[in-house]
């Protein structure tokens, strides 16, 4: 290879975010975790659980997805996660599509902190996510607030304080709609400094701001969970996340 031949192949190659370049036999070149042109990074393989850490009893990678499950013989006595162990989540975007079957029970955690002494816990902002629906798209604090914004809601919260509506953004049964059962829906969250707002198919579901300086998060873990319940199934796919 020519020196020449060798800049021009470097050229107009971009190092940003978390790009990695191999540089194989014969001069190919191929991107490993890089961002694509809206800046979003893929953080799950579709292959293995790489950089995903939870109880195998429960998770696993079916049909390019990941996968949580509950059977019969595996029913849970608390909630259980799967982390991802690639870095914090501070002020991000995420887009992740999922697939829930009609009784299960999950969410999508940021910001949050593992609990000592018990494996795969989280405690934090959680994007719920339900079967039947009655909870999807709004903001619950996992082993904290509990119940920050319900779906339709903008919210304020103060320290010491109940929720304080600010605003509706439409009625849950009118935003319900927007919501697939038994099908692939995007989750889209977007979180900047207090606020955090939760979209399901390109539609706000409900959005907080945190004023609470005393229980409010900055950075934390990213997991995504099965809960407590009847057996289920929930599936994820194409985790897109721009920092």
């Amino acid at each position: 290879m020519t020196m020449k031949f060798f800049k021009s192949a470097f050229i107009n190659i971009s190092l940003t975010g978390l790009a990695l370049i191999l540089i194989t036999s014969g001069c190919k070149i191929v991107k490993l975790n890089s961002a694509d042109k809206e800046g979003y990074v893929r953080i799950f393989d579709g292959k293995t659980l790489r950089n995903w850490d939870g109880d195998s009893n429960y998770w696993k990678v079916e049909n390019g997805n990941l996968v949580g499950t509950v059977t019969p013989a595996t029913i849970l006595k608390r909630n259980t996660f799967i982390i991802w162990r690639g870095g914090l989540t501070a002020d991000f975007e995420l887009k992740v599509d999922y697939r829930i079957s009609e009784g299960g029970n999950s969410g999508i955690n940021y910001r949050s902190e593992e609990i000592p002494d018990l494996p795969f816990a989280l405690k934090g902002y959680q994007a719920d996510i339900d079967g039947a629906n009655r909870y999807t798209g709004q903001n619950y604090e996992e082993r904290g607030r509990a119940f920050l914004a319900l779906r339709g809601q903008k919210v304020v919260l103060e320290s010491g304080k109940k929720p304080i509506l600010e605003s509706t953004i439409a009625n849950s049964d009118s935003l319900k709609r927007y919501i697939k059962k038994d099908d692939w829906n995007e989750v889209h969250l977007i979180v900047k400094g207090n606020r955090m707002q939760h979209f399901i198919n390109g539609v706000l579901m409900s959005e907080v701001t945190d004023n609470d300086t005393i229980n409010r998060k900055f950075k934390g873990l990213l997991g995504v969970q099965v809960h407590v319940g009847p057996p289920m199934k929930i599936e994820y796919r194409n985790f897109r996340l721009k920092q």
